[in-house]
């Protein structure tokens, strides 16, 4: 009797903690994800899974789920992919009690997404190499349409990283349609094919496979410059950029949890966190730059209209497709 009361018992409280255990699902682009997610279930008691996808793989992959997505929350990644799930109705509007505190500029107005930090997007070099091979450094975005550049250079593709369609569109705004797409075929005789995801060029230009990248001016390849014999570089003429940004999905299972973790990612504390773990300018305009990334030009960045991000993409993408779409893998 005593077993079996046992037995019981023991039952009824694996149940009781299955049933008031607090779970949160995300797919996350962003550098030591790990960390942020530790820190987030140490605070709040949510245990955090997690699968590493660029956005627009997210974008892909939500839509395909037809309307019962396998995450609750979407953290990090370009925002043109966070808009164009907004208008297919694929987001939950959320306005966090934190959003008085995040610029209007980095944020959705309608409450749909928020930007976490921003993503600038400059060159990194393999100094061995151009030295080898008698290279120049690039300091501006024209220079790395030199011939002598030729298969040295690369990009991720723009379908897929977040960070590369940010670098497409903001050169697109910044010079002008005619000039930007001028530049593109220039740009694209360097690149011998495009990688799949954004951290991909830095890791092969730190590993001596190629000479030059495009990349993501975070923490988390900034700091390579410690490890490897490269160099990161901000274009001296102009700085395209693109909000990291933080969505809940429509239909999320774990909704109450999804809205505490974005008051947490928004809140000070949150934010300070995370710039630590990945080095970045945040959204909130109380959280100080990093040291690591505090020699910016901010006149250099570029007058960016975050909504054509969005609107926009498709026809990029298409654009783009067309004309250099052999190149992906």
């Amino acid at each position: 009797m005593k077993k079996l009361l046992l037995t019981i018992l023991l039952t009824f409280s694996a149940l009781s903690t299955s049933i008031l255990a607090k779970n949160l699902k995300v797919v996350a682009a962003y550098g030591n994800k790990e960390k942020i997610f530790q820190e987030f279930t140490k605070e709040t008691g949510i245990k955090v899974e997690f699968l590493d996808l660029s956005s627009g793989e997210v974008l892909s992959r939500i839509q395909a789920e037809g309307g019962k997505p396998s995450a609750d929350i979407w953290f990090g990644g370009g925002i043109d992919s966070f808009i164009a799930a907004k208008d297919r109705n694929l987001l939950e509007k959320y306005e966090s009690k934190e959003a008085k505190s995040v610029n209007p500029e980095y944020r959705d107005l309608d409450g749909y997404w928020s930007g976490v930090s921003l993503v600038l997007v400059g060159f990194m070099a393999n100094n061995e190499l151009l030295k080898e091979k008698k290279l120049p450094t690039p300091k501006v975005w024209k220079d790395l349409t030199n011939p002598l550049y030729k298969d040295e250079v690369m990009m991720a593709n723009p379908a897929i990283s977040g960070t590369n369609y940010a670098m497409v569109n903001g050169i697109i705004q910044g010079m002008g349609e005619k000039d930007a797409w001028s530049y593109f075929k220039g740009l694209n005789k360097n690149v011998p094919f495009l990688a799949k995801r954004g951290g991909e060029p830095p890791k092969k230009v730190a590993a001596g496979e190629f000479a030059l990248a495009i990349i993501p001016m975070s923490g988390e390849f900034i700091s390579m410059e410690g490890k490897y014999p490269v160099t990161t570089i901000y274009p001296e003429d102009m700085i395209p950029w693109v909000p990291a940004g933080m969505a809940i999905f429509k239909n999320a299972e774990n909704l109450n949890e999804a809205k505490i973790f974005v008051d947490w990612a928004l809140s000070k504390k949150g934010q300070e966190f995370i710039r630590d773990q990945d080095p970045r300018m945040m959204v909130r305009n109380d959280v100080e730059i990093p040291k690591s990334v505090k020699n910016i030009d901010k006149s250099k960045l570029i007058k960016i209209d975050i909504e054509a991000l969005g609107k926009n993409r498709e026809e990029i993408l298409k654009k783009w497709n067309d004309q250099f779409g052999n190149k992906a893998q």
